[in-house]
């Protein structure tokens, strides 16, 4: 039986999943979850998962939660290429915990915050986040990025040298985020380019844009927000952002 993904392709956790599952030919079911429609926050999305976070994946009776370990979870049970997730080098293995562990509070936690500065603040609030904090969330992102480039990448192909990994495609979606506001964080970084690039065409560019196209679209939230109203979770995600 296939399993069952709950997913937003709004949410880079989200497009990682799919993406591997989708390259990897794992079947599955695509449980889309609204998430600008608070639809994680229903009853019915919550007997699914407690924590009311997409992604979640349920195979059988068995439910995970976390984008993280459900890769994990395909990797080690439809038993992937091992260069996803190399158990049987333990320092590549390590390389790739090592990145999924930092990324998590840097390049994910810094684009999102230039993705909600630029992309959905301005619409749902209906004016432009204070200069000095745009400033500071970009600075933050550049930072991240440049410690992807110089500590993970290095003179590397990948992350963890020749072959693609867990690590390249958790990176490449998160850093898609504040591009998909309209931010180049590509213009002037030539080793970051050459990456995406590497990156892109070991997945497919079929696949890539497939699992983009919903964020790449990110004109389309002003009339999201019009026709959905506005979520008390986003509310007060909103205002915690501005404390």
């Amino acid at each position: 039986m296939p399993v069952e993904l709950y997913l937003d392709l709004h949410s880079q956790p989200c497009r990682s999943v799919f993406i591997f599952a989708k390259i990897n030919q794992i079947p599955f079911q695509y449980k889309a979850v609204d998430l600008a429609a608070g639809e994680n926050h229903a009853e019915e999305f919550g007997k699914v998962s407690q924590i009311r976070k997409v992604p979640v994946l349920k195979d059988g009776d068995f439910i995970l939660t976390e984008s993280v370990a459900i890769l994990q979870y395909l990797a080690r049970k439809h038993g992937t290429p091992h260069h996803w997730y190399p158990a049987d080098n333990l320092e590549k293995c390590a390389r790739v915990d090592e990145f999924l562990s930092w990324q998590h509070t840097n390049i994910r936690t810094n684009g999102s915050k230039v993705f909600w500065f630029r992309g959905v603040l301005p619409v749902v609030t209906g004016a432009p986040v204070p200069k000095e904090k745009m400033d500071a969330a970009v600075e933050d992102l550049n930072l991240s990025l440049k410690i992807f480039e110089d500590k993970f990448l290095q003179n590397r192909p990948f992350v963890t040298g020749d072959q693609i990994s867990l690590a390249d495609l958790v990176g490449i979606v998160e850093i898609m985020q504040p591009v998909a506001t309209g931010l180049d964080v590509f213009e002037g970084r030539p080793v970051l380019s050459a990456w995406r690039d590497r990156v892109k065409k070991e997945i497919g560019l079929e696949v890539f844009d497939e699992a983009h196209k919903v964020i790449m679209n990110v004109d389309s939230l002003p009339q999201i927000f019009e026709n959905k109203g506005l979520p008390e979770f986003l509310k007060m995600k909103i205002q915690k952002m501005f404390n």
